[in-house]
């Protein structure tokens, strides 16, 4: 296990630790810790143009295994909220995601929304691996049209 292991955390750095650290800061940002992944994408491109499309798969494939995560999380999290008082406001939250199902998921490459979006996504029960092909898909876009756009649009505001 120790040797599949470091292979893989070796076949993540290149070049050395950049696609390893973007990997696990995509991870950790798209749980309900407040961080954001975007500027190291970003970092690792600028440096490394080569790795555009690596870093932005990486960072995909992180941050859709993060919100996988949340997702749990708010599956967990339902049995407690079963026991408190429930709101209106709340309801009507929780049937306007019912409505729309897996496919609110794209919207969890949202700033501030989008990662309570998984879990509550967990909380409802929504079928998992379409929300997470949802939550890729939202994901990916974000990161193509994000480091794309800071990098060949607006190139002379972020030089190192």
């Amino acid at each position: 296990m120790d040797a599949w292991l470091q292979s893989l955390l070796t076949a993540l750095a290149l070049p050395q630790y950049g696609l390893a650290t973007v990997f696990v800061v995509a991870v950790i940002s798209a749980t309900l810790l407040p961080a954001g992944s975007e500027f190291a994408v970003i970092g690792l491109v600028k440096l490394n143009p080569e790795l555009f499309w690596p870093a932005v798969a990486v960072a995909t494939v992180g941050n859709t295994i993060g919100g996988a995560i949340s997702w749990w999380m708010g599956y967990g999290a339902e049995l407690l909220y079963e026991r408190m008082k429930h709101r209106e406001l709340h309801l009507r939250a929780l049937d306007w995601l019912r409505q729309f199902g897996p496919k609110a998921c794209l919207l969890s490459w949202l700033p501030i929304v989008g990662d309570p979006l998984c879990a509550i996504a967990g909380w409802l029960k929504l079928p998992f691996w379409p929300c997470v092909a949802y939550m890729a898909i939202g994901k990916f876009a974000r990161y193509v049209l994000l480091t794309a756009a800071l990098l060949w649009l607006f190139p002379g505001q972020y030089t190192p």
